[in-house]
């Protein structure tokens, strides 16, 4: 009786542990499309002027804006997608509002 018992109580935790993961599975794609959903495209004129001082200088001032987006980031801070192009070559950059790049 008592290896029954320490066998329920296995199998009990075993299946708490997957059902866990997969609810945390679940939970991040939910996520990420939601952070996809707010990113706001912004005109590359509407930057804050620190963005477009950044982008005026070196190494991005041989690069032209092709798009520019505003994404909400963690603690109610907002950071700028940038698409650069030069030629044939494309590049993306994350500034914040005061024009530093951010990972």
């Amino acid at each position: 009786m008592k290896k029954l018992m320490i066998s329920m109580a296995v199998a009990m935790m075993t299946a708490f542990s997957f059902a866990n993961a997969s609810a945390n599975k679940l939970n991040t794609p939910a996520t990420e499309i939601r952070a996809a959903q707010d990113k706001v495209e912004v005109k590359p004129e509407d930057l804050p002027e620190a963005v477009k001082a950044t982008l005026a200088a070196a190494p991005y001032n041989e690069w032209k804006v092709e798009k520019a987006y505003s994404v909400p980031g963690q603690n109610d801070t907002t950071y700028f997608e940038i698409s650069l192009s030069k030629g044939e070559d494309t590049s993306t950059v994350n500034l914040d509002k005061d024009g530093k790049v951010i990972q």
